[in-house]
């Protein structure tokens, strides 16, 4: 496996550590947040991005107690150079900002903008699968419910049945949680992608697991699963959003 990503958080833990000694002495409105992690498979909404192999991954946010936020993202990927799209990719870097805070309680809220960006070389006449998205979120306790809106050209690199631009695809979160207690918790979701007038490259994913805080990291097991068309979500001879069990552990500072 590539490992792209290990220079990328290397120097994400060394930021992270000067600008958490500066927030410590100054006493500043802004908190920083670090994690790392690694997966067996890196599934996005029920997709693998790594083509049925493990990822390693970090990111690094920078909020203000006003409830502003910017972060950064990253984890090895497969897809892009596997599917045509672009030469010397191994590699997912995703840009977000947004504002999120709380009312009443138990409700929250989040939006923001995101671009996922797939370093490498363009390929000659092949779509661009750069995407950007806003998003918009509410959550009651530990019910989440958040739409995405692609906002860019295209959607990973899909087009319309017609080999139009998917600019206005959307997906649909539902995620849900449940603390069992001693570390324990179980999860939910379900989701629905739609990609705009391409009926084949739509579909529902699903997801259930559970979680255990071990005191130095959170280890998650979960199970999922899509009703995706087999011929449009096979990669390089790869079924990719079939069902499967997947193995993580995070890390947060």
């Amino acid at each position: 496996m590539k490992t792209p990503l290990l220079p990328l958080t290397a120097t994400l833990a060394m930021l992270g550590a000067s600008l958490a000694h500066a927030e410590d002495t100054a006493k500043s409105p802004f908190a920083l947040s670090f994690s790392l992690g690694a997966t067996s498979d890196y599934m996005f909404r029920g997709v693998s991005q790594t083509q049925n192999e493990p990822a390693v991954q970090g990111g690094l946010e920078l909020a203000h107690d006003s409830g502003f936020y910017v972060g950064l993202w990253g984890s090895n990927v497969d897809w892009v150079e596997a599917g045509g799209y672009k030469k010397n990719n191994s590699l997912e870097v995703d840009l977000y900002g947004g504002f999120r805070g709380s009312f009443a309680d138990s409700f929250g809220y989040d939006f923001g903008i995101i671009t996922y960006y797939y370093p490498g070389d363009k390929i000659s006449g092949a779509v661009d699968p750069d995407t950007t998205e806003v998003y918009v979120g509410l959550s009651w306790k530990t019910v989440a419910l958040k739409y995405y809106h692609t906002v860019s050209d295209h959607f990973v690199g899909w087009t319309t049945d017609d080999g139009d631009d998917t600019r206005g695809s959307y997906y649909l979160d539902l995620s849900a949680s449940y603390d069992l207690g001693g570390g324990w918790s179980v999860l939910g979701h379900v989701g629905y992608q739609d990609v705009k007038d391409n009926d084949e490259a739509s579909y529902t994913d699903w997801k259930l697991g559970v979680s255990k805080d071990l005191g130095f990291g959170v280890a998650t097991l979960a199970y999922t699963d899509t009703d995706a068309s087999k011929s449009a979500y096979t990669w390089d001879g790869e079924e990719v959003a079939d069902a499967r069990v997947v193995l993580s552990f995070q890390k947060s500072f």
